[in-house]
């Protein structure tokens, strides 16, 4: 690992101001950064510090949504009394992500700007047609993810917060890599005011999608039984080691309906 400074800004605008060095970089809980630079897959001259600012902290309840910072970690967000009331199925997301270690230092924010594409957030920001709240603008979760490790985030924006719709149902279902504990497939069902998404992670070669199929039915008929005999298409999906890409299609429909319950 080369060289690099280390800043610790005092607010989110002093954090902005430090990224306009050249090849800088935020670092939220840093689960996924400092392996990289490790690995010598990126070396920034300047890692600008986002965990101690409190700002960026915290889970609220603001009219009919769940606004919660992007300095979170999944740990708090598990164990948030106001997230297992509103939106269980968040809280109980974030309770299955990595280990202990990952929970207690992994963040809701980092997650999302760095959308791995099997990873647990995207599923849920998607699936309940959240919004994402930056030190510039609001961004729709239909906008918001563009492909594998990319979002629609300009150079140096920074995720100040998420806001979830409560929904009047939601579910979710994973079925996990064991060693990685990513989804080799996990499904983020939610009926809400918004109507009927279905997000998958884990299966798509972009990254999160919506399975629009699966949608169609449940709207009709908002029930695991709707699901009976449905099918995706195993096209544009991930076929690896772990799973082939009709694997990931059969499973898809399956999770979906055990989300369902």
């Amino acid at each position: 690992m080369q060289a690099f400074a280390y800043c610790t800004p005092s607010s989110v605008a002093d954090a902005v101001k430090a990224a306009a060095q050249e090849d800088s970089t935020y670092m939220a809980g840093g689960q996924t950064l400092l392996q990289s630079m490790k690995l010598g897959l990126i070396a920034p001259s300047a890692v600008i510090d986002l965990s101690t600012l409190a700002e960026l902290k915290g889970i609220c309840r603001d009219g009919n949504a769940i606004v919660i910072g992007a300095g979170t970690t999944h740990a708090d967000v598990a164990a948030s009394k106001e997230v297992q009331a509103a939106i269980p199925a968040l809280a109980d997301l974030a309770s299955h992500i990595g280990d202990r270690q990952v929970r207690n230092r992994g963040t809701l924010g980092g997650s999302l700007a760095n959308n791995d594409p099997a990873a647990c957030y995207p599923a849920a920001v998607l699936g309940l047609g959240a919004t994402v709240h930056t030190n510039q603008r609001k961004i729709s979760a239909d906008d918001f993810f563009v492909g594998v490790y990319t979002t629609a985030l300009n150079e140096g924006e920074v995720i100040t917060a998420v806001s979830f719709p409560i929904p009047e149902k939601a579910g979710w279902q994973k079925f996990k890599q064991p060693a990685s504990r990513f989804s080799l497939v996990g499904v983020f069902v939610a009926q809400g005011p918004a109507g009927v998404r279905v997000a998958v992670t884990g299966a798509g070669a972009s990254g999160v999608f919506r399975a629009s199929g699966l949608e169609a039915k449940l709207a009709a008929d908002y029930s695991a039984a709707a699901l009976a005999g449905a099918t995706v298409s195993a096209d544009e999906l991930n076929s690896d080691l772990h799973g082939s890409a009709e694997y990931r299609a059969a499973l898809i429909p399956v999770l979906a309906g055990r989300a369902i319950g």
